[in-house]
């Protein structure tokens, strides 16, 4: 496939992996003193793992058979560990991480066919 630019896949890979450690780092420390408006929380948890996705969804879609179970199960552990770090444990966090997913592989995938030369 030829792209406009070339980012190896390590790289994408990396930076995937990188964004991943960031999320773990934000969402297993200890809770901010002053929480924020109600319902922000969702909306960071569906942008981080939107953020999270997109990457490999523009590099190689073919990565979402594995992309897209793998950042459900990554979410689902981070809501059963934050107990552990004076965190709440929130069905609608996995929610919202679950809706972040699905848009940042729509965005992707839509973002490729509409914009990345793939001749």
């Amino acid at each position: 496939m030829n792209f406009p630019f070339s980012i190896p896949l390590r790289i994408v890979v990396t930076l995937t992996a990188g964004l991943a450690i960031l999320i773990a780092v934000f969402t297993l420390s200890p809770p901010p003193e002053e929480p924020g408006p109600a319902g922000i929380d969702k909306l960071f948890h569906a942008l981080a793992f939107a953020i999270l996705v997109l990457p490999l969804s523009l590099h190689s879609p073919r990565a979402l058979v594995w992309l897209i179970p793998a950042a459900a199960i990554f979410g689902g552990a981070i809501e059963l560990i934050q107990p552990s770090v004076g965190r709440g444990r929130e069905f609608m966090d996995f929610v919202a991480d679950l809706a972040g997913v699905g848009l940042g592989a729509f965005i992707g995938l839509f973002f490729r066919r509409k914009f990345l030369r793939t001749d």
